[in-house]
């Protein structure tokens, strides 16, 4: 099986992006939801009276701070929604038969950034771990397989800009 064109495995390999992609859209909606539901019930928890039992008016005593719980979660589902976004991208020039494309050197490093974004988010969440006294903390850890992959994906955009040199000298070249 070819691994570039259409029929490819990489045409294959962007429907599943394509499908991810789409469920992240609405996972972030389902999120942004949740925000103003939590908002909703802290700042007037008698808006639905007869929902409401002992545990739910203690959730509601803490709307804000599960709001920014929830928000926290909502930008890193759209830091990963980046991430897809820009490997369907990729993923589209591959597709094309087109694996060096210019375009393709500043997408690897924006998902190089994005990983590493969300890496750091990771540690903000865990710093802030003690104003949120009900959730059951883990020890930090430092995920040398995380920031091994950022480095991965910046040296392989390194690679695609050669290529991309590469390329463009061969265009010249009459």
């Amino acid at each position: 099986m070819r691994a570039l064109g259409p029929g490819s495995v990489s045409s294959f390999l962007k429907v599943i992006l394509d499908v991810v992609y789409f469920a992240l859209w609405i996972a972030l909606a389902a999120l942004a939801l949740a925000v103003l539901a939590a908002l909703l019930f802290s700042f007037n928890p008698d808006l639905f009276p007869r929902v409401m039992s002992t545990d739910a008016a203690q959730v509601a005593s803490k709307g804000p701070l599960l709001a920014l719980m929830l928000l926290a979660y909502a930008m890193s589902v759209a830091g990963v929604l980046v991430i897809f976004d820009r490997l369907r991208r990729i993923f589209m020039t591959l597709t094309a038969g087109d694996p060096f494309h210019p375009d393709n050197v500043n997408r690897l490093r924006l998902i190089g950034l994005m990983l590493a974004a969300l890496e750091v988010g990771r540690y903000v969440i865990w710093g802030l771990g003690p104003l949120m006294p009900w959730i059951k903390r883990a020890q930090p850890n430092f995920n040398l397989t995380a920031w091994f992959s950022v480095l991965v994906v910046f040296v392989l955009a390194e690679v695609f800009r050669e290529g991309a040199r590469l390329r463009r000298e061969a265009e010249l070249t009459i």
